[in-house]
């Protein structure tokens, strides 16, 4: 099968685990060069050896994304190192769980400073290499459409917000040419290992909601949507969102 991100230069943020490195496995599978944006780099470079165990290439650039001169020199050092930008996926994310009464301000400050403003920044560092072509994938999270949240209230309202985003960002650059799309992944990851662990009966409680009884993989269930999603197979879809959750969000 043809490769069809041959030529695409893409940063992914929290590629270190996850999600973040399902989708870094996927794009560079399909002939996209990674930038891979993490805080813990020994985490990054073995992501990168598997991408080069693919024959891919690979960048890692270790960065808090709740840091503005981070973010500039993530941009920077992907564009110099790979020789432009073409794809931003923004996965990294950190969590606030709790009641509105029990959880932090300080965990709120940085579940909001680590998501939608890391976002924001990242896009507006990223859009004068994005013109003409370019794509945005904004994580979010299928909380931010769960009608009942409870406990997860800061980080669905967060994810919400990442989600307006995208779809104002999808309305006033769809003129320069740059698409921007929201994804809902329901997947295996390090926190939802964590989560089982210490809430299994709320665990088990979840996945019984998922219409398909299980959580995504991060490569193929995530990953190959969203470089899917980065082709030019999908270069007439902006501005939506797309729920990898195995129906858990709309058909419960």
């Amino acid at each position: 099968m043809a490769e069809t991100l041959v030529g695409r230069k893409a940063l992914i943020t929290g590629a270190g685990q996850g999600v973040g490195r399902g989708i870094a496995l996927a794009i560079a599978a399909q002939g996209g060069a990674v930038a891979l944006v993490g805080r813990t780099e020994s985490k990054l470079i073995e992501v990168a050896k598997e991408i080069g165990e693919l024959g891919g290439q690979a960048l890692t650039i270790s960065a808090d994304v709740t840091r503005p001169e981070d973010i500039a020199r993530s941009v920077t050092a992907t564009v110099d190192g790979l020789g432009g930008l073409d794809i931003l996926v923004n996965n990294a994310q950190q969590t606030a769980l709790g009641s509105i009464l029990d959880v932090e301000e300080s965990a709120l400050q940085a579940c909001w400073e680590s998501g939608t403003l890391a976002a924001f920044r990242l896009m507006r560092a990223s859009y004068p290499y994005l013109r003409d072509g370019g794509v945005v994938i904004n994580l979010g999270s299928s909380t931010s459409v769960n009608p009942m949240p409870v406990g997860r209230g800061v980080y669905a309202s967060v994810k919400a917000a990442t989600q307006t985003l995208s779809r104002v960002a999808a309305a006033e650059w769809g003129k320069d040419g740059i698409r921007v799309l929201t994804v809902l992944p329901a997947s295996t990851s390090p926190a939802a290992d964590a989560w089982a662990q210490a809430q299994p009966e709320e665990y088990a409680r979840s996945l019984s909601n998922i219409p398909l009884g299980r959580l995504g993989d991060p490569r193929h269930d995530i990953g190959d949507v969203v470089a899917f999603l980065c082709s030019d197979a999908a270069s007439y879809m902006t501005g939506t969102t797309i729920a990898l959750d195995g129906g858990q969000a709309f058909l419960r």
